[in-house]
């Protein structure tokens, strides 16, 4: 996932969290939960322990974002902006338990994933209006695309019409995380750039695309390179900037 880089300006600083913030996240923590059996009891496929243990990974999510929020969370108010982000993570969460049978979940899958996708604007959208923005949404946001990307590859790749180079486009952003640790000069902050979140929506449009048992598997194939090759070229092209501002 390769979108404008305000997790590069996330700095975590210990904060008083307002007093309403854990039981708001509490409460779309149990929304979530129902959402997720509710997918699952509308007839997406996956043994009964996946889904358990699906939903359990959901609420790990929930209190690990609550304790993240102590420490760089700017506000005293929850908002809908983080509220969509978490009920978004349920969605991810649900499309996990029918990795086994992609094959014959790619209508419901399709349908999870584009909803998962039409709410990421939803959420900045919400977060500038209310005057919530900060860089630890931002990054919130972006960790829960990443997932939605990696899930929805893997979703393809069990799909068997394309390759494993679809695995690119669900693990590129973790292969950038991971490079950071190593070269710490890559996690320096990036320039705002339109092109990063154009490419972000393309990948992800596309990975709901390859989940529609009617897409013809040579346009499947050719969407997933054209998009691989985008992908290596905005990450190339921040990586080329980063050496070049290195200190």
């Amino acid at each position: 996932m390769h979108e404008p880089e305000p997790a590069r300006s996330f700095r975590p600083r210990p904060s008083r969290l307002g007093a309403g913030i854990p039981g708001r996240i509490a409460a779309t923590a149990m929304a979530g939960f129902i959402a997720i059996h509710a997918l699952h009891l509308a007839g997406l496929p996956g043994e009964t322990e996946a889904w358990l243990a699906a939903s359990a990974l959901y609420l790990l999510g929930c209190l690990a974002v609550a304790l993240l929020m102590r420490r760089g969370y700017p506000h005293d108010r929850l908002g809908g902006c983080n509220v969509v982000t978490l009920l978004r993570g349920a969605l991810v969460c649900a499309l996990l338990p029918p990795l086994h049978a992609s094959g014959t979940a790619g209508w419901a899958v399709a349908a999870v994933g584009g909803t998962a996708l039409a709410l990421d604007g939803v959420d900045g959208w919400l977060a500038r209006r209310s005057g919530l923005a900060s860089g630890f949404g931002a990054r919130f946001d972006m960790e829960v695309d990443a997932a939605l990307a990696l899930v929805l590859a893997l979703h393809a790749l069990a799909d068997g019409v394309v390759g494993a180079e679809v695995l690119l486009l669900g693990l590129i952003r973790y292969a950038f995380l991971v490079a950071g640790w190593l070269r710490p000069w890559l996690r320096a902050p990036l320039p705002q750039r339109f092109r990063r979140k154009l490419v972000c929506v393309v990948q992800l449009t596309v990975l709901v695309a390859l989940q529609l048992p009617v897409m013809p598997p040579e346009a499947a194939i050719w969407a997933t390179r054209a998009v691989a090759v985008a992908l290596l070229w905005s990450f190339a092209t921040d990586i080329r900037w980063l050496a070049r501002h290195r200190g």
